[in-house]
């Protein structure tokens, strides 16, 4: 029995999510919600795809559409808004012997982008599949090149005083020693989100550096999805905003999505934040803290002082084109 591919529309949010939850790939990104946040701000259609082999779902393929004029591309995640990744996710899996698993993903993912060929025809596609996505090579044999990016991972599971021990010397004494200022940290609400993001926008400007995403699009994440998911973490010194991190919560896992600027304060405020935001996730029962990228070098040194583990996930992009073409579409649509 073949694969068959169906798009799923706003009235079947809930079974996405259902099965978004299921998956060990998924991310909040692929939360129904998030995609449609995506969707308006960065004006593209979004096209759930949801493979199904007879009544079973084997898993889900978020796509965005963009056109430039006559050209239409295809991203997942949708470029821009500073999601790191998204890509498919596989459901029902886990019991199937390599050999059949291996061949109901590989036609899937063929299914899906014979759907999108059919209907969107695009002539550039860029996909980055999440951390826990660990095979790309059904892309690869559809003509697509595959390059390899990180990401630190902290192990949560040994708790809070082992995981203090495996930090670096000064990581803990920064979230250990007491402050001569009044240090707090908290969680906070719309007014945290705009906050953390106009900081790190204005920390781009400082450097030169392009920063699209806005606090409308992060505001509109923190009302859209469930209660939890969203966590704006703010720190406060002497009273006044210094500093806080976006943070993103599901079922296994918190990301430290955005924020994190470099400041001037006497305080270690990012480390402070993220020890917080680590312990918290503990006693939530979360098991891992994505740090969120580990391919920029300048910042892996801060990083890597939380003793995270290296973790792959993967650029997908069409390599039946000549780089410069490649290259000039993608920059028309960003």
């Amino acid at each position: 029995m073949s694969i068959e591919i169906d798009v799923f529309g706003r009235e079947d949010r809930d079974r996405w999510n259902q099965l978004v939850e299921r998956s060990p790939h998924g991310t909040p990104f692929h939360r129904y919600e998030a995609l449609e946040v995506l969707a308006d701000h960065s004006k593209a259609d979004v096209h759930p795809l949801v493979g199904y082999k007879g009544q079973e779902p084997v898993g889900l393929f978020p796509v965005f559409g963009m056109y430039k004029g006559p050209v239409a591309a295809a991203f997942s995640p949708p470029p821009d808004l500073k999601v790191s990744y998204l890509g498919p996710v596989l459901v029902n899996f886990e019991k199937l012997k390599r050999r059949k698993a291996e061949r109901r993903h590989s036609r899937f993912v063929e299914r899906c982008l014979d759907l999108l060929d059919s209907e969107l025809n695009p002539k550039f596609t860029l996909v980055r599949t999440s951390p826990w996505y660990d095979d790309p090579r059904p892309f690869s044999w559809n003509d697509f090149d595959v390059e390899l990016a990180h990401t630190y991972v902290v192990d949560l599971s040994p708790g809070r005083d082992e995981l203090l021990s495996r930090f670096s010397s000064d990581a803990r004494r920064n979230v250990t020693n007491e402050p001569d200022a009044d240090v707090e940290i908290r969680e906070g609400g719309a007014t945290a989100v705009r906050q953390i993001i106009n900081q790190v926008k204005a920390r781009h400007d400082e450097q030169d550096e392009s920063y699209l995403l806005t606090p409308e699009t992060v505001s509109a994440l923190h009302r859209e999805l469930p209660d939890g998911v969203v966590r704006p973490y703010v720190c406060t010194v002497d009273g006044e905003f210094a500093g806080g991190v976006v943070a993103l919560d599901d079922a296994d896992a918190v990301y430290r999505w955005q924020g994190g600027a470099k400041t001037d304060s006497n305080v270690s405020i990012n480390d402070r934040l993220d020890w917080r935001i680590m312990t918290d996730a503990i006693e939530r029962g979360r098991e891992e803290y994505d740090l969120v990228g580990a391919n920029n070098q300048r910042l892996c040194g801060y990083k890597a002082k939380f003793a995270p583990d290296l973790r792959t996930y993967y650029s997908i992009q069409d390599g039946t084109r000549s780089m410069n073409l490649v290259s000039g579409l993608y920059k028309q649509f960003r």
